[in-house]
């Protein structure tokens, strides 16, 4: 018996639902206070609204504000730098999601370096690593572990497998980041206008809706978790728009089939049984932000990348280039078009910030679905 799985989606992208939503928007936008700039923290949802054309379906008083959401975009050149410090060491392995392959560090990116020798392996799931290392038990194999708290949970399984087949030759260069430290540096900076979130989802399958009371609370601020479909993205500005108007700021779940106020406990869980959180951590365009990441606790310690090569891994501070607006993207105060190398000098062949390198990028997004004029 074989399953179609466009029925899975195929609702959430109808057309005529698209339209009504947006003609509900359209009437209600009318009564708004002020200009309702919405920030989108996470890339999916960037990618969607750009790829429906969904900012064209809504009046001009409401508008998009891309946030920090993006966990390959908020990397800074000297993490970048960490791994190809790793990777051409003797005997290591070093092994990373896909996407960061191609951003640039420093000195170039790991795609070049790899294609000057040096053993870098790009996966999708980072179980494959215990088979990497169990294959070459004469190597020292790092996982450069990125992500929000969508992915932390998998590295945390991966390092207790690894313990638990004493797969010893497994290391941890450990880059997971937390959301909501994110957003309080967004919304402390007085020249961004955000008044309402559109909530990451996939964070919020894990964390759970909680995660974001803070944000409502502290700047009374409407929240919605939003579903990655249109029709969710959609639905989710009616809910904000209907916020807005009748001047309340509440935390709002619109992606209630994946997504509960408490979250996976389970995940939860194992990231408590594995990580401690970091006292500060430079993000790309932010700036160092406290208690805003992850490092692995005093069990793993002896599987930390950052203790083991220590000697090997430069520390100063790297910013992008001069003529790259990624920082200002990512913080919410520019949008792509508005970089004078977007689409010209920056491309996602060519990429010189992060923004347009990753799948999940604002740059990547205005590039692949409105391409430059």
């Amino acid at each position: 018996m074989s399953f179609d799985l466009k029925k899975l989606y195929e609702g959430f992208r109808d057309a005529d639902t698209v339209l009504n939503l947006a003609e509900q928007i359209k009437q209600l936008a009318v009564d708004l206070p002020e200009p309702m700039q919405v920030m989108e923290v996470c890339g999916g949802h960037t990618h969607t609204i750009m790829k429906y054309g969904l900012k064209q379906l809504l009046p001009d008083n409401i508008d998009f504000i891309h946030g920090p959401g993006c966990p390959v975009c908020v990397m800074p050149k000297e993490r970048i730098d960490h791994a190809a410090a790793l990777a051409c060491q003797p005997n290591v392995i070093l092994v990373t999601l896909g996407d960061m392959i191609r951003v640039p560090g420093s000195k170039g990116s790991l795609a070049q370096y790899r294609a000057q020798g040096c053993d870098i392996r790009p996966i999708y799931d980072p179980l494959d690593c215990l088979t990497i290392a169990l294959d070459n038990p004469n190597k020292d194999v790092v996982f450069f572990a990125i992500g929000f708290e969508t992915s932390t949970p998998m590295t945390a399984i991966l390092i207790e497998l690894a313990e638990q087949r004493q797969v010893n030759n497994l290391y941890f260069h450990i880059n997971h980041v937390l959301v909501p430290p994110a957003i309080d540096v967004v919304m402390a900076d007085p020249a961004v206008k955000v008044n309402a979130f559109i909530g990451p989802s996939h964070v919020s399958v894990i964390e759970g809706a909680k995660i974001y009371r803070s944000v409502v609370e502290k700047y009374q601020t409407p929240v919605v978790v939003a579903g990655f479909e249109p029709v969710d993205v959609m639905e989710s500005i009616l809910r904000l728009t209907k916020q807005r108007v009748a001047g309340i700021a509440e935390l709002d779940v619109q992606y209630t089939r994946a997504v509960t106020e408490e979250g996976n406990t389970v995940a939860q869980a194992a990231v408590k049984r594995c990580f401690d959180i970091r006292d500060s951590f430079r993000w790309r365009g932010l700036g160092p932000i406290a208690n805003s990441a992850l490092q692995l606790n005093e069990k793993y310690r002896h599987r930390d990348a950052e203790i083991k090569f220590a000697d090997c891994l430069p520390m100063t501070p790297i910013d992008d280039h001069k003529a790259c607006q990624c920082g200002d993207i990512l913080r919410g105060l520019a949008k792509p078009k508005d970089c004078k190398v977007f689409g010209r000098g920056c491309t996602p062949q060519t990429p010189l910030g992060s923004c347009m390198v990753s799948s999940e990028g604002a740059c990547n997004a205005y590039f692949r679905y409105r391409g430059v004029k």
